[in-house]
């Protein structure tokens, strides 16, 4: 019935031009045959792809004929093709300003709870904060924000606008930032717990941001739960780290972010 020894020759490396080339695109999972180590593409150059596995490790391949599997069947991983010219875009998604020279810093500022908040801002918006002229700082929580607000003293071409964590119906947050009512200050929020949950946990290959029990430090709680044996500070430089665009972001901080920008920079 059958012609010839089916397991004769190399299942690896069968006879040219029976092994499609597929792109190696960003986040395509494949296995590299010979060492079968699997994971997510998150680079690719002329000679070498690098792989992410769900662990965080990465692995640099070479680009050789039929060396990876896909679905179990071999491939030939190429250099995906270069996008066609356009207009350069910043992280956040706006035309990027080319020879940019940052703006004089308006008196307007933004103000957000922590430091990851600060840096989370920078990476996506940092652009676009530069050539409107707003700073970005810090508050270390909003416990004291009336006090705050009050001595920074708004006024029109003077605006204050305020990024809070978990600002949700009820919630601490919620209450301080009622009693903040003048109209050149803006308070807005996102309802995540901490700013690690604005990033998409797909962007990290984990499948949701785990549960933490009342009780329990959250950032502490939620390294435990993943299973990352680090601390908060090396969690938070994995995480940001994994970020490039806002498209990794949670429409629910691109939307806050955006309307304090606005805000800010409006009749200024």
């Amino acid at each position: 019935m059958y012609e010839g020894d089916v397991l004769a020759g190399n299942w690896r490396r069968p006879g040219k031009g029976k092994i499609p080339k597929v792109p190696a695109e960003p986040d395509l999972v494949v296995e590299d045959a010979d060492s079968g180590f699997c994971g997510a593409v998150v680079a690719c150059d002329k000679e070498a792809v690098t792989l992410e596995d769900r662990f965080g490790r990465r692995r640099l391949f070479p680009l050789a004929p039929a060396a990876f599997l896909l679905e179990g069947k071999p491939v030939t991983l190429v250099r995906p093709a270069a996008a066609p010219a356009g207009p350069r875009r910043s992280a956040s998604g706006s035309i990027a300003v080319e020879g940019l020279r940052a703006r004089v810093a308006r008196e307007s500022r933004i103000y957000v709870e922590g430091v990851h908040d600060a840096a989370l801002v920078e990476k996506i918006w940092g652009h676009d904060l530069r050539v409107e002229g707003v700073v970005v700082e810090y508050l270390e929580g909003v416990d004291d924000l009336p006090a705050i607000v009050a001595e920074f003293g708004p006024e029109p071409g003077r605006r204050l606008g305020v990024l809070v964590d978990h600002l949700v119906p009820g919630s601490k947050e919620s209450r301080i930032a009622a009693e903040i009512t003048s109209p050149d200050v803006l308070v807005v929020g996102h309802p995540f717990v901490d700013i690690w949950q604005a990033v998409k946990p797909s962007v990290l290959r984990i499948p949701a941001w785990p549960d933490v029990p009342r009780g329990v430090p959250w950032k502490e709680g939620v390294i435990a739960a993943l299973g990352w044996r680090m601390e908060p500070a090396e969690a938070w430089r994995r995480i940001l780290g994994a970020v490039s665009s806002y498209t990794d972001l949670e429409p629910e901080l691109l939307g806050r972010v955006e309307e304090l920008i606005d805000f800010v920079t409006e009749a200024s």
